[in-house]
């Protein structure tokens, strides 16, 4: 089996892919997308299910970046499950990178619901919200409209009265790609913006749980260091060239249901939501003790008016052998305009406990990313290092 290496490219030239992902689509004609302005990828060797559509790019988020392998049954599980929770088919805006698998999956879903999508283009006109005013101005009227962004969009749009109004008129507007703080998911619900807080990866072919419930078909079970496990159809069959990766991280049941070892800790809280606590790359042992980044993060966030954005890491330090250290954005339109150490742990004692409360603070302008709406915690322990 030839697995085709695919260029994807930016903007509404993407819409030329579609005849090839319907083919993909059927099984057996496998692509593996990447960025077009990038360097190519080599072709890589088949070793794949018979029915394997698409060869995508993890993010990389822990370790290296792998290829997860998911066949036509699986694309299309996820699809299916999709539409059925938020309603039915309908007409999706693209506004990701086509090669990452959020994207990717709005191209599936629009080819598997049949209808047409529309791209976000490049715009002249002003803020960078104005590609996606434009874009939902040209939605066929009469249908259902999705799209899929990340939070740093969805809080670019909120701070602009013409990409409020435009995302007011979706029916639901899929966040993922990293945490979906709780003021930003308050601050969109309270202006009538219908959020979906999703959550997957590359291996479950994009999110598979949604506002914390699973999507039909899809099993959550945790391990005893309460480690995220992913059953279902949507799950991949493994990485490309990667037998020890796929050993150590999918298997199989004795019901014939595929699993994945996700990098994920989490709990379901007292309503049976999934919450996600902490990557496992990204746990700060300080003093001893563990502190999950997240949770840091969402009482910063939640206590301390005027922060945009924060991302909490541990920066190795002779005393406590991690120290808890956040790099924070102010909101440019607040009235805070300095924000310390000391500030953050006066506000949040009794909040968090001591050992999770913040030995180091710096603010900046933008937060590290990598990939679509990831933050770049490598880099932003970096940052915090200096």
């Amino acid at each position: 089996m030839r697995i085709e290496p695919l260029p994807v490219p930016a903007g509404p030239a993407v819409l030329e892919l579609l005849p090839r992902l319907a083919l993909a689509l059927e099984g057996g004609h496998p692509v593996l997308p990447y960025a077009a302005a990038g360097p190519p990828l080599p072709e890589p060797p088949p070793s794949a299910p018979p029915d394997l559509a698409v060869v995508v790019g993890t993010s990389g988020s822990t370790g290296t970046p792998k290829r997860a392998l998911l066949s036509a049954r699986s694309m299309r599980a996820s699809v299916y499950a999709t539409h059925e929770r938020l309603g039915g088919p309908g007409q999706w805006l693209l506004a990701l990178p086509a090669h990452h698998i959020a994207g990717l999956q709005v191209l599936f879903r629009s080819l598997v619901g049949g209808v047409h999508p529309v791209v976000l283009g490049a715009s002249p006109l002003g803020p960078p919200t104005m590609p996606f005013v434009e874009a939902s101005a040209a939605l066929e009227p009469g249908l259902r409209h999705y799209t899929a962004l990340v939070p740093t969009q969805l809080v670019q749009l909120l701070d602009d009265p013409r990409g409020l109004r435009a995302l007011e008129g979706f029916d639901a507007v899929l966040i993922g790609g990293a945490a979906l703080a709780p003021h930003v998911r308050a601050r969109a619900e309270r202006a009538g913006v219908r959020v979906v807080a999703t959550y997957g990866m590359s291996e479950t072919a994009s999110g598979c749980v949604y506002d914390g419930r699973p999507l039909a078909g899809t099993e959550i079970a945790f391990d005893d260091d309460l480690r995220i496990h992913i059953g279902g159809d949507m799950v991949a069959h493994g990485y490309l060239g990667r037998p020890d990766l796929t050993n150590a991280a999918f298997g199989v049941d004795e019901d014939g249901v595929r699993w994945f070892r996700s990098d994920d800790f989490g709990h379901l809280d007292d309503t049976g939501r999934l919450r996600i606590d902490a990557r496992v790359d990204d746990l700060i042992n300080t003093g001893g003790l563990k502190v999950a980044p997240r949770l840091v993060e969402e009482a910063i966030a939640e206590h301390i008016v005027g922060v945009r954005e924060v991302v909490v890491v541990g920066v190795p330090d002779p005393h406590w052998g991690e120290a808890v250290s956040a790099l924070v954005v102010l909101d440019p339109q607040g009235l805070l305009r300095d924000l310390t150490a000391a500030d953050v742990r006066a506000a949040l004692r009794g909040i968090l406990p001591d050992h999770a409360l913040p030995h180091r603070l710096r603010t900046a302008t933008e937060i590290p990313q990598r990939g679509p709406g990831k933050p770049d915690r490598r880099a932003v322990a970096a940052l915090m290092g200096e």
